[in-house]
């Protein structure tokens, strides 16, 4: 009996605090420890207080907290030095300030990290060792706020959170496409340390100015100064900004420069010879300039993708020279960073590739796995298994894919992330780092935003992400409750749309739009994805109606104009491909000579080539529609460079369906009843 009413207790508790839960606004990342009060507090009236001195840290975390609870209530939240009269926020830092990462961060509730927030209907304290755990409950703050104006509360509830991994970082591709301007970075910023990541990799090849290389990709670069404000930026946001380079491979953007040709290991190719004596000279001159720009205490030196070793490593076997010379060459550039007291990281493909050469590898080298799709396998034993029997210390990359997609694949994102991470938790990784590639050279990054979230908040938290409801939960805190539903369904359905687009078309949706619909292979398997076709633009022209809605109800144009231009780009790619079938159902209907003229201009010239409301100038008409959105939404987020040669596909594209238009218009004037009809792919593509 006595158990029983034990079982019950049980029952009836965890059913009031789901209740209590479902009664408030969803928390990202989940609080390790949550317990919600009946009461509330009104922000009206609410004053900021320190309890001990405040240093700069402290000041921000209360500047950063006085306007997002002023905005919402429509009133100031003043900061004061010492105890007043009247309800307040009192912020107290019990350690010192260490606002950044170090090597040797632990997690847990001991943690630099952790804090323990309490509000009661008198007022509320946020307690921690750290500026950082000051930080990170100013931020739980902002999200437990409920209601606007007059209305807006802080529930009752006391939080004790830390988080589960050291090391959260995000790293941002500055090199494969558009070069982001400094602002956008700075938003990126904002936008990451709301879901308490504290590392930002800043990936460059040759995206950062060093000084006395005047000729190394001068359009497309940060100036140092630029990267400075960036650090700087983020050292406020407890975030630190790690130099993610390319030191050995992926070179090219040097060696297309005649003077440093000669570098490489084959003409203008891709990676430095290490044979070269100049080689070492140059990267002992780039690697001080590193060292002094980034106060980081971690360099990520790449050392990925060396594809000279995996063909020498196939002829020879990894006793091959161009194997010792790349472990030569890597623990070569790790000693210069060493001696500049940095921790070195590279990426680990190579290393689990041949596990060989791991003996030879630096002392204390932190091994970075990168595999952008969830595994079979779910311990990830390829990328793990040679690093945990190594007792190499190791940070897990995963991928938001949206490299090569029109709309990122949430799905593949979030697969990735969530399985990744388990078998990294397994393996005692010490961190997580989520990669945000530009390889098409198209990508909007701020349609990955919601990718970008999730990666940020899963290291956090001890539970398991809930996929299903995560966009609701993001969009919640991201978004005024107006909007907020229609957000969510908008970002559901492009992942749908998306997804449903790659049934047909293949996971690189961005690289295969720009392909021929009348190829004969691509004309198969959008004939057999008619129904595919069709489902993706009924979803993304959802996406446009919620987007749409959420915009005009006052949604934030920075993060939904790229979602929306998104959606409509699905709809033109769903268009595009649904149109080549149906074009060619229609010339056959016609027969194998053209129709008497009356016939001929109801069934196809009037509906396909005329100059008004036909479908090639459907065609036209929408991709030049798109192409002046596209080249806003770029200019929005990044500098110029690149984006003609961007642009230049869009014109293209415009001019197959033009030439298309024009070539059947000439063959509709000279032809006449009777004609032999050619194929209908005469007419398209380059001739």
């Amino acid at each position: 009996m006595r158990i029983h009413q034990r079982f019950l207790l049980i029952v009836l508790c965890l059913a009031a605090s789901m209740s209590a839960l479902a009664a408030h606004n969803p928390l990202l990342p989940r609080p390790q420890w949550i317990n919600y009060g009946a009461g509330h507090l009104a922000v009206r009236g609410l004053a900021i207080e320190f309890a001990s001195p405040p240093g700069p840290e402290d000041r921000f975390a209360a500047d950063q907290l006085a306007m997002w609870l002023g905005s919402r209530a429509g009133a100031e939240i003043p900061i004061r030095e010492k105890e007043g009269s009247g309800p307040a926020i009192v912020l107290e830092r019990t350690g010192a300030v260490d606002p950044l990462p170090v090597p040797g961060d632990r997690p847990g509730p001991d943690s630099r990290e952790a804090y323990e927030l309490k509000v009661t209907p008198t007022g509320v304290t946020v307690r921690a060792r750290s500026s950082a755990g000051i930080f990170y409950g100013a931020e739980t703050l902002r999200q437990l706020m409920e209601g606007e104006g007059q209305q807006a509360v802080l529930p009752e509830v006391e939080i004790r959170d830390w988080p589960s991994l050291a090391y959260r970082g995000t790293m941002v591709d500055m090199s494969h496409g558009p070069l982001p301007k400094v602002q956008e970075v700075e938003q990126q910023l904002d936008f990451l340390a709301r879901w308490k990541a504290n590392q930002y990799y800043f990936y460059s090849e040759d995206s950062i100015e060093l000084k006395g290389y005047p000729l190394i990709n001068p359009e497309g670069r940060f100036t140092q100064d630029q990267v400075r404000t960036i650090i700087d930026y983020a050292r406020q946001r407890h975030i630190d900004v790690v130099p993610c380079l390319e030191l050995y491979g992926h070179r090219h953007d040097i060696f297309r420069v005649e003077r440093y040709s000669s570098l490489s290991d084959l003409p203008h190719g891709t990676e430095f010879d290490p044979r070269n004596p100049q080689v070492m000279k140059l990267l002992a001159n780039w690697i001080n300039q590193f060292a002094d720009l980034f106060p980081s205490p971690f360099v990520h030196i790449g050392f990925d993708e060396t594809f000279q070793i995996q063909i020498a490593v196939k002829q020879q076997g990894t006793g091959a020279t161009p194997t010792k010379l790349f472990v030569n060459q890597l623990n070569n550039v790790a000693r210069l960073f060493e001696k500049r007291g940095k921790h070195v990281m590279a990426w680990a493909d190579i290393m689990v590739k041949y596990p060989e050469i791991l003996p030879q590898m630096p002392p204390g080298i932190i091994a970075v796995p990168w595999h952008y799709r969830a595994q079979p396998d779910s311990e990830y034993k390829q990328w793990l298994a040679p690093l945990t029997a190594g007792g190499v210390p190791h940070i897990v990359a995963t991928g938001v894919t949206s490299w090569n997609q029109i709309a990122p694949d949430y799905d593949t994102t979030f697969d990735n992330i969530d399985t990744f991470l388990a078998a990294g938790r397994k393996s005692r990784a010490l961190g997580l780092m989520d990669t945000v590639w530009t390889d098409d050279g198209q990508m909007l990054m701020r349609m990955s935003w919601p990718g970008i979230a999730y990666g940020a908040v899963a290291p956090w938290q001890s539970a398991v992400m809930d996929r299903a409801t995560f966009f609701s939960d993001y969009a919640r805190l991201m978004y005024p409750a107006a909007v907020a539903s229609d957000v969510s369904a908008a970002l559901d359905d492009l992942r749908k749309s998306e997804s449903t687009l790659q049934k047909v078309l293949g996971g690189s949706t961005m690289i295969a739009l720009w392909r021929d619909p009348f190829d004969p292979q691509i004309l198969k398997k959008c004939t057999e994805g008619e129904s595919e076709l069709r489902q993706a633009r009924l979803l993304a022209e959802d996406a446009q109606e919620r987007l749409d809605h959420a915009i005009n109800l006052g949604g934030d144009r920075t993060t939904l104009e790229s979602l929306l231009l998104g959606s409509r780009l699905l709809d033109y790619a769903g268009q595009k491909f649904q149109t080549a079938p149906e074009l060619e159902a229609l010339w056959q209907r016609l027969g194998p000579t053209r129709p008497a003229d009356e016939t001929w201009w109801n069934e196809w010239g009037s509906m396909v080539i005329y100059q008004d409301h036909s479908r090639l100038v459907d065609l036209m008409d929408a991709i030049t529609e798109l192409r002046a959105q596209y080249r806003s939404a770029w200019l929005e987020e990044y500098t110029p460079y690149r984006l003609a040669s961007a642009i230049g596909r869009w014109n293209a594209e415009y001019e197959y369906w033009r030439q298309m238009q024009s070539r059947l218009l000439t063959f509709s004037e000279s032809s006449h009843e009777g004609d032999k009809l050619p194929p209908l792919a005469s007419f398209a593509g380059p001739h």
